[in-house]
């Protein structure tokens, strides 16, 4: 994934503020293993002889996995880490399951410009951010749920809401329950606990797009989904919306509207640029701030 808003490279950061940062390595690697001050001794005595890092030492004697030191690294330099059973459930999520990577760091480039432009520009009305994009298979799903994982990791209370009410997909990305969702507030139904915590990610929720509806751009229309979005807005830091893509109708576009910030993911080698411009000029002509275009790679 490239970053059209300002193609900055990224850089590895943060995230769980609840975890003590001053215990070392060794400590939590000893720890995680339950391994005897004997067994941490002969670690140690093999980091003093070969010259290596403890993490390398514990690695090479079969004293840990690389696993292990991954996780110690996350407990440390507080950033999310997936334990394995989460990695193969949501291999989609490359911000937890490989947080060296360099999708993961894009991710990060892209954080504080959309910090800038859209959550922190010091307007008055709190904007929530649609992601859209020009046609399905442009990566506009993965692309939302990975930007809602490095906002979470800051500290702020994120939440990604799943309005792509035809083809919805981020309760499959997170495994969360889909019984209930966006669908179902907008239709005057009553629902219960519709905004999902995330398990190993502090501060990140999801609300889920429930049943698909058969008037999926009624219900966006609505004063309740501008009202909805007015109260989420109030009580969370970030807010994603994944949208469908503009093949499908004009979701999109009054999803953004409704939203008031936008940003476009389009398909490296695939997105026609006059399809992108006349995206960028119809979002324009809806009072919507257009964050920029970023251009996926995977």
């Amino acid at each position: 994934m490239s970053a059209t808003l300002d193609s900055a490279q990224p850089r590895i950061a943060d995230a769980n503020p609840a975890v003590v940062h001053d215990r070392s390595i060794g400590d939590i690697i000893a720890s995680t293993r339950n391994l005897s001050a004997e067994q941490v001794e002969r670690i140690a005595q093999y980091q003093r002889d070969n010259g290596v890092r403890f993490g390398e030492a514990a690695i090479a004697m079969g004293f840990a996995s690389s696993d292990d030191v991954l996780f110690a690294l996350a407990q440390q330099f507080h950033y999310p880490y997936a334990p394995e059973a989460q990695r193969k459930a949501s291999p989609e999520l490359v911000t937890l399951n490989q947080p060296f990577s360099y999708q993961a760091e894009a991710f990060r480039a892209i954080r504080p410009q959309l910090m800038a432009r859209i959550f922190g520009d010091g307007s008055k009305e709190r904007r929530a951010l649609a992601v859209v994009s020009p046609e399905a298979g442009d990566g506009k799903s993965y692309f939302c749920a990975n930007l809602a994982v490095v906002l979470a990791q800051l500290g702020g209370r994120t939440l990604l809401v799943d309005a792509d009410l035809r083809g919805p997909r981020q309760h499959l990305v997170f495994n969360v329950p889909n019984e209930h969702g966006l669908s179902g507030v907008l239709s005057g139904r009553a629902e219960n606990q519709v905004v999902q915590q995330i398990a190993n990610v502090p501060n990140l929720f999801v609300l889920p797009a429930g049943v698909t509806p058969p008037n999926p751009l009624e219900l966006v229309e609505r004063p309740a989904f501008s009202l909805l979005l007015r109260e989420l807005t109030s009580k969370f830091d970030h807010v994603i919306v994944d949208t469908p893509a503009m093949q499908y109708g004009a979701d999109g576009e009054v999803i953004a509207a409704r939203c008031g910030g936008a940003l476009i993911v389009a398909r490296k080698n695939q997105s026609k640029v006059n399809a992108l411009q006349e995206l960028v000029a119809s979002l324009g002509d809806m009072s919507t701030v257009v964050a920029g275009v970023v251009v996926n790679e995977y």
